[in-house]
């Protein structure tokens, strides 16, 4: 049963709630008057402003944004599959940028899904389908070439699945995306960054183009944080992506071809047999 609790600030109190993952915390933002910050077992998930859903407060969700800006042309729909739903801040957005998009919402945890349900409604009018169920195992089900977009952003105390690392999964994802499609995720790792080197390598074995966006203590292996990468059979759009990610808050970095290449460092392709999640945060990381 969800618990609330009076929040810091106004009238705005803060929900709890435990789901299968943990202990579920939507949290009052004091600024925004029915926005919240979604945390499971203290860690920050998702954002989500009700009034405004195309606010991506989170440095990794703007970035995520800006993809799905530049997939396809300004207003055009789009059929996005989202891997791991949260408070479904990025189906939220697109439908707000986007109206008429479709969109699949895989999300493994059925009592998140039904806490947000509740707390953080969705637009009854956008074309968003939510689904309880595992992320590889859902992602079987859909039909090949159905997506212009699959955004992964699955976290299991706060780390992903390996199930969900390896090459025989993106060959998956391959599979549902139309042939000009692209395949986003957020990847998190800290000092060496195996783990972010590991995913390059293994997309690299899949895709033609690829592009990782990060905040650039994070490349140079200075602290653990979040990286987003980019993976298509297409020409992404790098130069727009640089552009807007530098110009973000907290400003960004781009790399891309022989950069990207050199910053993997000869990492292997990742397989089922190989796979392992990822690396925990360490302590502190979200205080």
């Amino acid at each position: 049963m969800a618990r609330n609790r009076r929040g810091g600030r106004g009238t705005a109190e803060t929900v709890t709630a435990p789901v299968d993952g943990g202990l579920a915390e939507l949290v009052p933002d004091r600024e925004r008057p029915r926005a919240w910050t979604l945390l499971i077992d203290g860690a920050p998930q998702s954002h989500v402003d009700l009034d405004d859903p195309a606010h991506l407060s989170f440095e990794y969700q703007r970035r995520l944004g800006h993809v799905a800006d530049l997939v396809a042309p300004a207003h055009q729909p789009l059929r996005v599959l989202h891997l791991g739903g949260g408070a479904f801040t990025l189906a939220r957005y697109v439908a707000a940028t986007r109206p008429r998009s479709t969109q699949q919402v895989v999300e493994v945890d059925a009592a998140l899904v039904q806490l947000v349900r509740d707390r953080l409604p969705l637009d009854p009018q956008a074309r968003i389908k939510v689904r309880s169920a595992d992320a590889r195992a859902a992602l079987g089900k859909v039909p090949d070439g159905w997506a212009d977009l699959v955004i992964a952003d699955v976290f299991g105390g706060a780390r992903t699945p390996a199930h969900l690392t390896s090459a025989e999964f993106l060959t998956g994802v391959r599979r549902v995306l139309a042939p000009d499609g692209c395949y986003a995720a957020n990847l998190a790792d800290g000092p060496p960054l195996a783990h972010l080197r590991g995913q390059i390598a293994t997309a690299a074995s899949l895709f033609g183009h690829l592009a990782l966006a990060a905040d650039p203590t994070v490349l140079r292996g200075r602290r653990f944080g979040n990286a987003v990468l980019l993976a298509s059979d297409r020409e992404l759009p790098v130069t727009e992506l640089t552009r807007r990610i530098a110009g973000d808050p907290h400003p960004g970095r781009v790399e891309h071809g022989r950069a990207l290449r050199d910053f993997t460092g000869g990492a292997a392709v990742v397989t089922d047999a190989s796979a392992k999640p990822s690396p925990p945060p360490p302590a502190g990381a979200f205080s």
